[in-house]
C-alpha cells in the first residue's frame, strides 16, 4: 500500500543517513525526529553498513527492481514500523551493547520472502539483548523473486555473507568470533535454519577477505518459523515467493529444512503457537522430530495461544527467556 510523499521523504532521509559512517549515529544521539502531523516520533536509525562491496552483489546482472522502504501499517502513522521491499543493497544494522560480554547475535526478520519487516531504528528484541551485553546485528536480505542469479538462494547468500562479516569485524565490535548465534522470525526463521544447516557448502564466489570466515553459528533460535516448502504444512506465500513459476517437488525439498540437516547442526531452539493460522505449528514439530532423531541438541515450545507472532493481548509469550537459557547452556553466554 503506498504511503504519502512526505513520509516517503522522511523514510528516504533516514535510510540515507543510516549508511553514513558508523560514528555518525551513536545510540544516544539525542531527541527523536518529529515531522508535522506525525503521530509517533521518527527514531534515529541504527548504525549500519552494506553486506557487499559496491558492484559485488552476486547474480545482479539483469536485476531491474528498485529497493523501497515502506510503512507496514500506513493508517497508524508510525514511521518506525517499516519494511524493505525489492532489496538490492542488503545491510547489517548494529545495536551495540553498552557493556559488551563478547557475544553476538545475527537477527533475521521475517516477511514471507516478499519483504523484510524491519525498522531502521531497531526494536525491543535487539535492545533487550544489547542491554544484557550482546551485540546484535539485524540484517536485510535480497528476495528470491526479484531476478537474482541464485534465485531462491539469494537470501542464503546474504545470510552467509552476514555472519562472515561479523566474524571478520569481530575485533572492531568486541566480539568473540566463536560466540555468534543466529535467530529468525517466521520466514526469517527459515533463513536462520537454512544458514545453520548450509555451513558445509559455498553458495557464492568469494569477493574479499571476509569470505574466508566460516558460516556456522554457535546456536540457532527459530521463532514461529517457516520450515518446510512441502504440502500440506508449507506457508503458501513463502513457497510462491521462492518459486514464482511453481517449482518442482525436488526444488522445494532442497529448501525444506527437514530434508537437509547435517549431523553437526548447531543446537536449535524452536518456539511456536498452536493456534498459528499463518505458519502451522507442524513446521516446528516436524523439524524438532528430525533434529531429535539425529540427536542434535534441540528444544521445542508450543504455546497454546499466540498466533503468528506469539503475542497474547499485545504481550509476547515468554519464549525469549526460554531461548536465552537454552543459548546459555550451549555457550553463547558465559
Amino acid at each position: 500500500m503506498p504511503i504519502s510523499l512526505d513520509r516517503r521523504q522522511i523514510l528516504a532521509s533516514a535510510a540515507a543517513s543510516a549508511l553514513m559512517p558508523l560514528t555518525a549515529f551513536a545510540q544516544d544521539s539525542g531527541a527523536p525526529l518529529v515531522a508535522e502531523g506525525m503521530k509517533v516520533p521518527l527514531l534515529p536509525p541504527l548504525e549500519s553498513f552494506p553486506l557487499w562491496p559496491r558492484g559485488k552483489v552476486p547474480g545482479s546482472k539483469g536485476v531491474t527492481v528498485k529497493e523501497e522502504w515502506i510503512l507496514r501499517n500506513p493508517k497508524d502513522g508510525n514511521p518506525n514500523d517499516t519494511a524493505a521491499t525489492h532489496v538490492t543493497e542488503p545491510i547489517l544494522m548494529v545495536r551495540r551493547a553498552k557493556n559488551p560480554n563478547g557475544s553476538a547475535i545475527l537477527m533475521i526478520p521475517g516477511g514471507g520472502y516478499v519483504r523484510v519487516a524491519v525498522s531502521r531504528a531497531g526494536g525491543g528484541t535487539d535492545k533487550d539483548f544489547a542491554d544484557r551485553g550482546t551485540t546484535v546485528f539485524v540484517m536485510t536480505y535480497r528476495l528470491p523473486a526479484d531476478g537474482w542469479g541464485a534465485g531462491p538462494e539469494a537470501p542464503l547468500q546474504d545470510a552467509q555473507r552476514a555472519i562472515r562479516l561479523i566474524r571478520h569485524r569481530a575485533k572492531e565490535f568486541g566480539i568473540d568470533p566463536n560466540r555468534i548465534g543466529v535467530i529468525g522470525f517466521s520466514a526469517g526463521g527459515h533463513l536462520a535454519g537454512w544458514l545453520s544447516e548450509s555451513f558445509g557448502r559455498e553458495t557464492y564466489a568469494p569477493v574479499d577477505a571476509a569470505d574466508t570466515q566460516p558460516t556456522k553459528p554457535l546456536v540457532t533460535g527459530m521463532f514461529y518459523p517457516v520450515m518446510t516448502m512441502m504440502a500440506p504444512y508449507a506457508h503458501g506465500g513463502s513457497v510462491k515467493a521462492m518459486f514464482p513459476n511453481g517449482g518442482t517437488d525436488e526444488q522445494k525439498r532442497k529448501v525444506s529444512l527437514e530434508f537437509n540437516l547435517p549431523v553437526d547442526m548447531p543446537p536449535t531452539f524452536l518456539a511456536h503457537a498452536g493456534d498459528d493460522r499463518t505458519v502451522p505449528a507442524e513446521n516446528s514439530l516436524i523439524l524438532y522430530q528430525a533434529l531429535r532423531t539425529q540427536k542434535t541438541p534441540t528444544e521445542l515450545h508450543i504455546f497454546e495461544n499466540g498466533g503468528h507472532g506469539l503475542r497474547v493481548n499485545g504481550q509476547d509469550q515468554p519464549y525469549m527467556p526460554l531461548f536465552e537459557a537454552f543459548a546459555q547452556r550451549h555457550g553463547l553466554w558465559g
